[in-house]
């Protein structure tokens, strides 16, 4: 009985001073300036053009509760919480039932957060879950509480809260999903929206309808049995048949909300950007878009890839700066919101060699160093051994020079290559070029085994587009807050890591990729392109089983575009032209009505008439002679030796 009696003490002791403490807090909260929650959420994105392409919460479609349909409004409250009316912020009681819930389940299976304290959560530009973000939280909830009525944050949560497809605002919305104002929406149109926040990217009617309709259906059968809806009203909201417009609207941009969400992320990782809509009054954030060509490059993907599960992923960069000019993150926002231009890692294939290629100039190779083209195990030192393949089984059994291993993609010459060099000479290399995926020094590594982000490989190739420059890849030029303070510029110096003598050279070779001067035993990769380029480029593609990539640049843009199914099942031969025929529509495009300047060509670097096969000085009875280009002193002689060494040792 005393333990008892100890206990109730105990409680009450903590009970009150749990309500002291409240109405301390609260009371500092009231006392304590208002804080401007219509500014949750509100930023606006501007294009390179210094046009809004978007435009978060704030904006004109911020509508009062009075202009909001009345069902739309019992649903929200009926679904996230029904004692919205009744609480001062927090709601006890359901905090204890789902703390109960998840103890005795042992995993988290229900929530208990407020309408106010996910509004005060909206009020951070990311969620990150850390204690003082949580204490933060916690505060903005009170104050919130303390300064507005329950109508007037029931108003604002509407307003600002995510409905999927980069729609903020109920008013957006509805305009997006039915084509109509939040005030005309019915009893199932509401139930349905309000079912998306939860988890905008799986329960959005576009993206799944089977899980947003099971989701409209618990919403609805929640509110019969609470009473809010009658018999009837359920019954003709379970019956109706819903229009969707927001997937019929062509003349929307769909690309554009991955390139927004790309500007997002980073927005969210720049360190000089206040946590807090509230320290900035609203954000202005200026981009390196160019719409135009997200609009040529969109149409592109559109009008090349079948209408299957085949994606795509394609960037357009200026190699000079860095900053993304347009991105396809997949077809079909829709239906997939995962950004695979920023976010995926795929295997890279042979778009890895201009890496390893560059390499080797820098370590004594010439645009005519030889390897003999020929079937080859390697044998290393624990008995194990390695027996790469050429494509379709096609070697020259002869020497043939760096030059025609690049217009072929020659896989034995490439592992001879790295080897030679030693393994680690090609992960160093990709490192110093921005690449920070985990990559193993292992002979296949010269294949392009290894998973590389799109954004890094479009990074990497800029710095042989530019002459050796190392830049960062970005979306951001410029944030400003709601008073025109600037708090944070794109740093767009760049740092020389690659000699541009090399550089020449490298991008004069990965021209073999097209030439026709090339067919030989075998034909250049993307010769069938030659015929439709009105421009020069530098070209490498890369092939896996389950990816295809065509990365290429000049001295204006690097355009790298990826093929590949998701679940990482095998291509079909059939599938290998999709990636091909949007990289050159993109970079011809890019191009229209511009000059076609190439390199200039270095003082301390020669040209050379040569057989393109061998690599030898062009004699008479050679055919076929193009100009190679080597560095002063390392011009081929005829009595040049094969560079074969034993593989073996």
């Amino acid at each position: 009985m005393k333990i008892v009696k100890k206990v109730l003490i105990i409680f009450l002791v903590f009970i009150g001073i749990f309500i002291v403490g409240n109405v301390i807090v609260y009371t500092y909260a009231k006392i304590s300036p208002a804080i401007e929650i219509k500014n949750a959420n509100s930023f606006m994105l501007f294009d390179s053009n210094n046009e809004v392409f978007f435009q978060g919460s704030g904006s004109r479609e911020w509508i009062s509760l009075d202009d909001i349909s009345p069902y739309l409004i019992e649903a929200t409250i009926n679904t996230e919480d029904k004692n919205f009316y009744n609480h001062i912020g927090f709601d006890y009681l359901r905090i204890l039932k789902a703390l109960v819930v998840n103890v005795t389940s042992g995993k988290t299976v229900q929530g208990a957060s407020t309408i106010t304290q996910q509004y005060a959560k909206n009020l951070f530009l990311d969620f990150d879950k850390t204690w003082q973000r949580k204490w933060d939280e916690m505060w903005y909830t009170i104050a919130i509480e303390t300064h507005y009525s329950k109508d007037e944050i029931l108003e604002g949560y509407l307003n600002t809260i995510n409905y999927g497809h980069g729609k903020y605002g109920i008013e957006t919305a509805s305009q997006f999903y039915f084509g109509k104002s939040a005030r005309d929406l019915s009893l199932a149109e509401a139930a349905m929206l309000t079912g998306i926040p939860k988890s905008p990217s799986n329960y959005s009617p576009l993206v799944n309808f089977d899980k947003a309709k099971s989701r409209q259906e618990m919403i609805l059968t929640n509110m019969y049995n609470d009473k809010v809806i009658t018999k009837d009203e359920y019954n003709q909201a379970m019956e109706e048949e819903l229009k969707f417009i927001g997937e019929e609207e062509e003349e929307e941009l769909q690309s554009v909300m991955y390139y927004q969400d790309a500007v997002i992320a980073e927005l969210k990782s720049l360190k000089e950007i206040p946590e807090t809509f509230l320290e900035t009054g609203g954000l202005k954030v200026y981009t390196s878009l160019d719409i135009e060509l997200q609009k040529e490059l969109e149409t592109i993907v559109k009008e090349n890839m079948p209408d299957s599960e085949l994606e795509n992923a394609s960037v357009m960069m200026d190699p000079n700066t860095g900053a993304v000019l347009a991105l396809v993150g997949g077809k079909d926002y829709n239906k997939s919101e995962f950004n695979r231009a920023t976010d995926a890692r795929r295997q890279v294939g042979s778009t890895m060699k201009p890496f390893l290629y560059y390499a080797a100039l820098e370590n004594g190779f010439t645009a005519s160093t030889t390897f003999t083209s020929e079937e080859t195990t390697f044998t290393f030192d624990n008995n194990e051994t390695y027996s790469p393949q050429n494509y379709n089984g096609t070697y020259g059994h002869k020497p043939i020079s760096m030059a025609t291993a690049i217009a072929y993609s020659e896989n034995i010459y490439a592992v001879k290559t790295h080897m030679f060099l030693g393994e680690d000479t090609l992960v160093n290399m990709a490192k110093r070029l921005g690449i920070t995926a985990n990559l193993d020094m292992v002979p296949s590594l010269a294949l392009g085994t290894s998973e590389i982000g799109m954004l890094e490989m479009a990074a990497a190739y800029s710095a042989f587009a530019n002459s050796g420059y190392k830049v960062k890849p970005h979306f951001i030029t410029k944030v400003v807050d709601n008073e025109g303070n600037v708090l944070y510029e794109a740093d767009e110096e760049k740092e020389l890591i690659l000699n541009s003598n090399l550089t020449f050279i490298l991008s004069n070779l990965l021209t073999a990729t097209y030439d026709r001067n090339f067919i030989d035993y075998n034909y250049p990769t993307a010769v069938n392109l030659a015929s439709r380029m009105t421009y020069k480029y530098a070209l490498k593609s890369g092939t896996t089983n389950t990816d295809n990539w065509y990365i290429g640049y000049n001295n204006k843009i690097v355009t790298a575009v990826w093929c590949g199914y998701d679940d990482n099942r095998d291509l079909n031969s059939s599938e290998y032209k999709y990636a091909q025929n949007i990289w050159l529509q993109a970079m011809e495009t890019y191009m229209e009505g511009k000059d076609n300047e190439w390199y200039e060509q270095p003082e301390n670097v020669v040209g050379v008439l040569v057989n393109p096969i061998t690599g030898k000085p062009a004699t008479d009875r050679d055919e076929k002679k193009i100009i190679m280009y080597y560095v002063k002193g390392t011009e081929p002689s005829e009595d040049d030796p094969v560079f074969d060494y034993d593989v073996n040792n």
